[in-house]
């Protein structure tokens, strides 16, 4: 059996002795404490050495791995000294430290998939704890250390690791040598700022990486406040230290010491075990070797759950900004310059906000799936209305949500949607997406999605369409705005499930390229294209409008066919609550708003609670997934992505919200009302349509009395006084009408105007005898 034997500078109250059997040998490993009584960490190194197979030192500060090595050299020195006249193998464990402090961060970004990526992470100590900051800069720019607050007393976070390494080539030992620190704890309001600055600085991480020596003293001030729902990285985690941070609601502690033993163990102890294992003397365990173990062994950081539930918040943010100048005057300031300005000065105002850089908007909690996976994230705000977006060139909407982006990664958030009219302008995301240094999504894979899901689940509510499983529906749909981003993709779901589709488009070329498209994938559906609507309208039963007209009339609703269902994906609305107003019996909704799952909480965006865009809700749905990567750009969808980001919102809870309209959502009492209508509408249309139909056959069978033209009346031309028994005078008229040939009577007609009258008149002149 191994021994091996832990000297600790520490408090003896963590002695323990314990077996265990790694590398396939038995190991009996003992830890002394010395309660920082370095005379008789000497004493236990000469009274153990003949006694046990390694010795382990811990309790002594590691030396840094950046700055001036004087301090590590000198530690080092005295190391050897104190183990030279030693025959057994003594080491702190810094070797497998090293090792494990780059590894620690490498392997829960790959294993949890995108973990640190723009994550905010405060280092405690950059000094101590350079290692991990390293691996995770290659994750994140959002990188803070607290050094020169809590080293030296001045309230300044370095916030690169450049800055870290300038930090420690000098200054830190300058300002080691001069009372910094003891100035600024003696001077309470520079105290006070720094101790603010720091729980700020912690609220706003989403990761704190804390040191294993001096634990307790960088957090023991700490509260729920400053510590809820944070990863914090450390070494060594015993189970007093993750009470400690379960108490203030820490939701993951990542322990660069692996737990290979029954309890947890320093470095020192896992080092010296290898080499009592490998038979290796001091110094001679390579970094090979080593890393050879760790491989075989599948030794790996632990990761700890305080709440005993894993837990992963992913973050995102997503782009919105003003409709209207109706939408500017929500913000008090605004609303009080509308209600005191005249109207030229809202014009105005829209102009200047247009050039306002991105704020935040909104924090958005709350979103868990069923997975158990949560995301938080940002709605960021630009100026611009969709008026002024068209008035300036696409750059200058671009230059603004690359703004946006670059506030989003320095939030944290791992992939931005673009909301409204900021998808649509210039080339639709693929700009933005090749500058931005986060993913990009526009949202309008979940947008087709959800328009044509809400408008199922109004058209099986409203129940006017037969629907038979497993057959296509024989009804007629129309998509304005066809070739768009969204339209195009809705052509292509409608041609799945609709007999007929017509799409309308100002483009003849491109509508024509799309029905082509369509045509090979669904053969079996008709289509019809057109640049205008009206003329269809009245046979639609189902409509979907995606167009990017900002406001401009697109369809006449008067025109619709009672009972249409129509959906409004654009943003701006296509129809205005104007226009659903004149059509009671015809039902419009909003596109397909999405419920999101968990309890979500975030400001005001026009929408019930709990309830998102649909464009707003792929870029959660793909946070949730932990897909930070472009998903939806450009004008073209991808027709897999549609279904794709379907099947994922449903995975995590996503579920078509309630549908609504211009006036909120509609009830079961409102749809009925809806149908009613429409019915009786179609009833008393099919009544007009039988009497004219009727007054027809009459006519036709029934031949009319003619009147005299003014052409007549000026000839002197009497009309017949009954169309009744001259029964002679019909068939002579008629013989007289099938004996003249039409060019004949063309050319009668241009000598004289009266020769355009009808034949029968015709022949009543010639009866009478009258000339003109």
């Amino acid at each position: 059996m191994k021994r091996i034997i832990s000297i600790s500078l520490g408090t003896s109250e963590r002695d323990y002795q314990i077996r265990a059997k790694f590398l396939g040998q038995n190991f009996h490993i003992r830890r002394i404490g010395t309660d920082g009584d370095t005379r008789e960490i000497v004493e236990l190194l000469y009274d153990w050495e003949e006694q046990v197979d390694a010795i382990g030192l811990s309790g002594v500060k590691f030396p840094s791995k950046i700055g001036l090595k004087r301090t590590a050299e000198q530690r080092d020195l005295r190391i050897r000294e104190l183990s030279a006249d030693l025959k057994t193998p003594v080491t702190t464990g810094e070797a497998f430290r090293n090792v494990a402090q780059g590894w620690v961060a490498r392997y829960v970004q790959e294993t949890q998939k995108d973990y640190f990526t723009n994550a905010r992470v405060l280092v405690l100590s950059g000094m101590t704890d350079f290692s991990v900051a390293a691996v995770l800069a290659e994750y994140t720019d959002n990188l803070q250390f607290a050094d020169p607050i809590l080293e030296h007393g001045i309230p300044k976070f370095l916030n690169s690791l450049k800055d870290m390494e300038r930090y420690a080539r000098g200054v830190h030992d300058v300002l080691s040598l001069s009372p910094t620190r003891v100035i600024a704890t003696s001077l309470p309001l520079l105290d006070e700022w720094n101790k603010y600055i720091l729980r700020k600085a912690m609220q706003k991480a989403t990761v704190i990486i804390v040191p294993y020596e001096g634990f307790y003293e960088y957090l023991d001030a700490c509260t729920l406040e400053e510590l809820g729902g944070k990863t914090v990285i450390t070494s060594t985690a015993y189970d007093d230290r993750v009470a400690f941070l379960k108490k203030r609601g820490v939701d993951v502690i990542i322990d660069a010491t692996p737990r290979i033993l029954q309890r947890v163990v320093q470095v020192d102890v896992l080092e010296a075990m290898i080499m009592a294992a490998l038979g290796k003397k001091e110094g001679e365990l390579t970094g090979d070797e080593l890393l050879e173990v760790i491989s075989e062994q599948r030794i790996r950081p632990s990761i700890l759950y305080p709440s005993g539930e894993p837990r992963r918040i992913n973050r995102f943010a997503f782009v919105i900004h003003p409709l209207s100048q109706e939408y500017l005057k929500k913000e008090k300031a605004i609303e009080l310059i509308a209600n005191i300005a005249p109207a030229p000065a809202m014009d105005a105002v829209e102009k200047i906000i247009a050039y306002a850089p991105p704020f935040i908007y909104s924090k958005v909690t709350g979103i868990k799936s069923p997975t158990g996976v949560e995301a938080e994230g940002w709605l960021i705000t630009v100026g611009g209305t969709p008026k002024q977006m068209l008035s300036h060139p696409a750059e200058f909407t671009y230059k603004r949500l690359l703004e946006a982006a670059a506030m989003a990664k320095r939030l944290g958030a791992q992939i931005m949607g673009l909301g409204a009219f900021t998808k649509v302008v210039g080339d639709a995301g693929v700009t933005v997406a090749k500058l931005a240094d986060i993913p990009i999504t526009t949202g309008n894979s979940y947008s087709a999605s959800g328009a044509l899901w809400a408008a199922a689940d109004a058209v099986r509510r409203m129940g006017l369409i037969r629907i038979e499983p497993g057959k296509k529906i024989k009804a007629k749909t129309m998509v304005i705005g066809a070739y768009g981003a969204i339209g195009a993709v809705c052509c292509r779901l409608l041609a799945l499930a609709f007999e007929e589709v017509y799409m309308i488009g100002l483009q003849d070329a491109r509508l024509l390229a799309l029905k082509e498209s369509i045509l090979q994938e669904t053969p079996d559906v008709k289509i019809t294209i057109a640049t205008r609507p009206d003329k269809y309208l009245a046979d639609m039963d189902v409509i979907v409008t995606a167009t990017s007209a900002a406001g401009k009339t697109i369809l006449d609703i008067t025109k619709v066919k009672p009972g249409c269902v129509i959906t409004d994906v654009a943003r701006p609305l296509d129809l205005s609550p104007e226009d659903v107003a004149k059509r009671p019996d015809v039902l419009v909704i909003e596109s397909g708003e999405i419920l999101l799952p968990g309890e979500p909480r975030f400001k005001d965006i026009g929408l019930p609670p709990k309830v998102a865009f649909a464009c707003l809700a792929e870029t959660i749905v793909l946070a949730l997934e932990g897909r930070f990567e472009v998903f939806t750009i450009g004008r073209e969808i991808e027709w897999k992505k549609v279904k794709e980001i379907y099947m994922m919102g449903l995975k995590h809870g996503m579920r078509l919200a309630a549908i609504s309209g211009v006036n909120g959502v509609y009830t079961n009492e409102d749809i009925k009302r809806v149908v009613k209508l429409a019915l009786e509408a179609r009833s008393k249309a099919e009544k007009k349509k039988l009497k004219t139909l009727k007054g027809k056959a009459a006519g036709a069978e029934t031949p009319a009395v003619k009147k005299r033209t003014p052409h007549a009346r000026a000839a002197g031309i009497k009309a017949p006084a009954s169309a009744g028994p001259a029964r002679g005078r019909r068939k002579a008229a008629v013989r007289t009408e099938a004996s003249v040939s039409p060019p004949q009577r063309r050319r009668e007609a241009r000598k004289s105007p009266d020769r355009a009258l009808s034949p029968i008149t015709e022949q009543r002149t010639g009866e009478s005898g009258g000339s003109m």
